[in-house]
């Protein structure tokens, strides 16, 4: 059976701040970037306890705690400290997958230590944190990654959670559905209309009812109610996408302003092509509006989209199939895909899709 730790850094942005900043010590700080659509990378636990959080406006966060601290991030810092975390996994096995700057899964089941237990592991890797960079980490092990990641947040922050085989669907059975991976806010209101609200009501569901209302995320929900996750560390990724978007000071709805502001996402998405040297054929348009509504449009071509020329001239064309003149705009991100090309339709496909952008 395998040994998975999933390790994941406490308030790590704030942290790595509070390090450069020990005088800030004990005070509700939040990372981000103070403006009007400025939003909230990581928060202090000072502030939290005011009801700050990560991805709220620092509009929000401001009003619910006035003595709150804005520091810009300092994104190549964040760089240098995840690097120096890697260097101490990577001492203990190469089956590692970052999730993000902070966190990461590593399979331990053939070490480099010939420790026998994931626990051990993970606590050495714990202090060994500790002692190099002064920061805490808190570690989930279980024989799973969906079990693993839900025991790295369960005693936060510098905690150790094992799920052990025997254990674990005593463990799901009592787990609220909000804490399984993929339930989301309008996922979760759906179960609770169903009657679903911890694993063990998941449990009850058959596999051909969640495939009907979840569809292929069905079989997932099924598969995690009984402890069943097969998904592997992946220590080498193959980028699928690359995307940006961009947040306005203030609403547009003006045919010009849009214009002007669909520009500098197509320059910026140009430089990360080129920077990644990624070649796709979908082109992605994501609008969300001044309400948080969401859209998004697309369309596949037959040839790599490389270039400014390549990209502006379809994003205009995407754009003009939206709706802003009355609903102003908040945010644009684009993105190309499709790396392969495997499916290239002669005229334009225009689908709705949900996609994360990140920058």
């Amino acid at each position: 059976m395998k040994k998975i730790i999933h390790v994941d850094m406490d308030q790590f942005f704030a942290a790595v701040e509070l390090l450069d900043h020990p005088e800030l010590k004990g005070l509700p700080i939040a990372v981000g970037h103070d403006a009007e659509r400025g939003v909230v990378s990581t928060a202090s636990y000072e502030a939290r306890r005011f009801g700050v959080h990560s991805a709220q406006s620092i509009q929000v966060a401001k009003r619910l705690c006035p003595q709150l601290i804005i520091i810009e991030p300092h994104f190549q810092r964040y760089k240098e400290v995840s690097a120096q975390l890697h260097d101490i996994f990577h001492d203990y096995t190469d089956l590692i997958e970052p999730i993000s700057l902070d966190e990461a899964f590593l399979d331990v089941t053939e070490n480099k230590r010939g420790i026998e237990l994931g626990v051990d592991i993970a606590r050495e890797i714990k202090q060994r944190i500790r002692e190099s960079t002064n920061l805490t980490a808190s570690a989930g092990v279980s024989y799973c990654k969906f079990l693993a990641k839900i025991a790295s947040d369960w005693r936060k922050p510098d905690g150790l959670t094992v799920i052990h085989p025997d254990k674990a669907l005593d463990f799901i059975a009592q787990l609220r559905v909000e804490k399984i991976w993929g339930v989301g806010q309008k996922t979760a209101e759906k179960m609770h209309h169903m009657g679903i609200f911890t694993g063990a009501d998941l449990r009850q569901m058959s596999l051909n009812r969640l495939q009907q209302e979840f569809g292929k995320m069905g079989q997932v929900f099924y598969d995690f109610a009984r402890g069943i996750d097969n998904r592997p560390v992946i220590s080498e990724w193959e980028r699928k996408s690359v995307s940006c978007e961009r947040t306005f000071e203030k609403d547009i709805n003006q045919n010009a302003d849009v214009t002007i502001h669909l520009y500098h996402p197509v320059l910026e998405l140009v430089r990360r092509i080129e920077k990644n040297d990624f070649e796709g054929r979908t082109l992605t348009l994501k609008v969300k509006f001044e309400d948080f509504q969401q859209i998004t449009r697309s369309i596949t071509v037959d040839h790599i989209l490389r270039t400014k020329d390549d990209i502006l001239p379809l994003a205009k064309q995407l754009m003009h199939s939206v709706e802003y003149h009355s609903h102003p705009i908040r945010l644009i991100g684009l993105g190309v895909s499709n790396q392969k090309g495997t499916t290239y339709q002669a005229q334009p496909r225009w689908i709705q899709l949900e996609l994360e952008f990140k920058d």
